[in-house]
């Protein structure tokens, strides 16, 4: 019955982070809670399910093992079986859910709104935990971030795994705080904030956290977890904040909105532009972006591919993708169905969906000059006049041509 479902928790966070000691720290302080506990590990052996099984016996706590794989891709069909057992036995008043250190919080997270499981649990929070000296030394310093653990074999870039479960949190554990000093913690912390500007952030030593602090809380909202990243605020804040027509196609538009120091100490902007890049000189900027630049996404129009292409950037690790073509290529009909569902799309009457709208996060970051150079790869008026979509002659093996080809322009 509506009302009656099992909170959960997702616990996310990379090899080493702390997140097995944090579970343990909220099962020994658990009191009247019986907590129901499933543990991810990519390993053949799960050391955190006996890990945690070692220390709470004789506690309320349910440990359940999904071993030798992630749970948000070749177990999730395990983790399914598995949470809707325990919802039979339903002897538990909460269900926390570690994934793996390589693993994204969102796909588990999706489990429990969607489906059978959404029937009898509701997703409480996303929890993500934080090395601070990681962090710090991967987009705040000058040091070198390693791998940790059984990681090491993964080929995905540590820089985009750490962005992206902070973006996803509604609550961040900055752990280890003791492993930086005040001046690097206070990075770390604006750094959470502005990846994620509406995540609390709790910094603590040893992973210990108050049981009350992250259980109740009903900080997950499935409606707008998608949207609460900080690159997407920024892009849709810029939209409505700026005062310009981002439909007017006679110019580009690079009036972007920046975040107040004051608020979060990290600053964002927006590029925007109805004129294409130039494939080669576009992906010399993106190879070679500042250190300041924390986090980079949106959407780039490059002459000589017919394609949307979505940029991704945390730290070093930069990636172009070929999401598929743009709309004004498909055919007249598909044209038309894609703006009876889209109604507030921008649209141009001459480029109709092609454009660039990308979002630059980060600290220190000296806009003019990036602009600068973001401006100087734009097509110049003469190319422009001249340019016709299909028809561009000279690309360049970073720029991804074909739909669903991803290209990595620098990497650590």
């Amino acid at each position: 019955m509506p009302g009656d479902e099992i909170p959960v928790t997702v616990l996310s966070g990379s090899l080493g982070a702390g997140k097995t000691t944090l579970l343990n720290h909220l099962l020994e302080g658990a009191g009247d809670r019986r907590i129901a506990v499933l543990v991810n590990d990519m390993g053949e052996v799960n050391v955190d399910a006996e890990l945690v099984s070692g220390t709470s016996k004789g506690l309320a706590g349910d440990v359940t093992e999904l071993s030798n794989g992630c749970i948000c891709c070749e177990l999730r069909g395990d983790l399914e079986r598995a949470v809707m057992r325990l919802a039979r036995e339903r002897d538990f008043d909460h269900l926390v859910v570690e994934a793996s250190g390589i693993s994204e919080p969102a796909p588990v997270a999706k489990l429990f709104t969607r489906g059978k499981a959404s029937a009898r649990y509701v997703v409480d929070s996303i929890v993500t935990v934080v090395d601070a000296r990681q962090f710090h030394d991967a987009f705040g310093g000058t040091g070198v971030v390693e791998r940790r653990g059984a990681a090491e074999d993964d080929t995905r870039p540590l820089s985009d795994l750490l962005v992206e479960q902070v973006e996803l949190a509604n609550l961040v554990v900055v752990n280890k705080a003791d492993l930086v000093s005040d001046a690097e913690l206070a990075t770390v912390e604006e750094l959470v904030a502005g990846l994620r500007p509406d995540a609390e952030i709790v910094t603590t030593e040893y992973s210990s956290v108050d049981p009350d602090v992250l259980f109740g809380r009903r900080l997950y909202d499935p409606a707008t977890a998608a949207e609460a990243a900080g690159w997407r605020r920024a892009l849709s804040e810029d939209e409505v904040g700026d005062g310009h027509d981002h439909d007017d196609h006679d110019d580009h538009h690079h009036d972007g909105h920046r975040h107040p120091d004051e608020v979060y100490g990290v600053t964002s902007f927006v590029f925007r532009s109805r004129r294409p890049f130039d494939p080669s000189c576009i992906a010399d900027v993106l190879a070679d972006l500042p250190e300041s630049v924390v986090r980079s996404k949106g959407t780039l129009w490059v002459a000589g591919s017919e394609q949307h292409l979505t940029l991704g950037q945390a730290g070093p690790s930069v990636h172009v993708e070929a999401a598929g073509p743009w709309v004004a290529t498909l055919p007249a009909f598909e044209q038309d169905a894609y703006h009876r569902n889209r109604r507030q799309v921008a649209w141009d009457d001459t480029w109709g969906d092609r454009r660039t709208e990308l979002v630059f996060i980060g600290t220190g970051i000296d806009e003019a000059a990036l602009r600068g150079r973001l401006d100087d790869c734009l097509l110049d008026e003469e190319a422009f006049a001249d340019f016709e979509p299909g028809a561009w002659e000279g690309g360049d093996d970073r720029i991804p041509t074909e739909q669903g080809e991803r290209v990595v322009v620098a990497t650590p």
